[in-house]
């Protein structure tokens, strides 16, 4: 065989196994990564507000686990926007775990945006994920460091 053949048979090997790799992600545990400018006030917030203490701790990083995921908070110089949900849990029981919270100093957004409605910190969201029922009530706060965080329980 020539050496172009060779190549050839070596190219088409690599492109196919790279196509094989490529659909690995749907497959994969995500994780989030939450920027905190002060990662020992943030520390301090998890545990004390959240009831949440890292599983693993490097220089300017802190790792949580749980049992569908990780999120890492990471010391950064930037500020997250705070327009969005950056992280969010799913709940069994909204009100109890809002409650939980609240006695615990965490302070509930109010959402001020067309069609809904904030009830004592929680909003009803209507036909949000078709396959987790027919909607979602949900809660946000902000973290000491400005992150948005969801709590949401599906409508079934």
């Amino acid at each position: 065989m020539s050496t172009e053949g060779s190549l050839g048979l070596l190219s088409r090997d690599v492109g196919r196994h790279r196509k094989e790799r490529a659909v690995e992600l749907k497959d994969g545990r995500v994780a989030a990564r939450l920027p905190a400018q002060d990662l020992q006030r943030a520390r301090a917030f998890y545990a004390d507000k959240l009831g949440l203490e890292p599983i693993e701790e490097r220089p300017g990083g802190l790792l949580y686990r749980f049992a569908n995921g990780e999120f890492a908070l990471f010391e950064s110089a930037g500020a997250p926007s705070g327009a969005h949900t950056q992280l969010g849990w799913e709940v069994d029981d909204l009100e109890a775990t809002v409650a939980e919270l609240r006695s615990r100093g965490v302070v509930f957004e109010d959402i001020d945006v067309p069609g809904l409605t904030t009830v004592d910190g929680i909003v009803e969201v209507s036909g949000i994920y078709p396959s987790k029922g027919i909607g979602e009530r949900a809660a946000w706060f902000r973290d000491s460091e400005g992150n948005v965080l969801g709590i949401g329980q599906p409508i079934r």
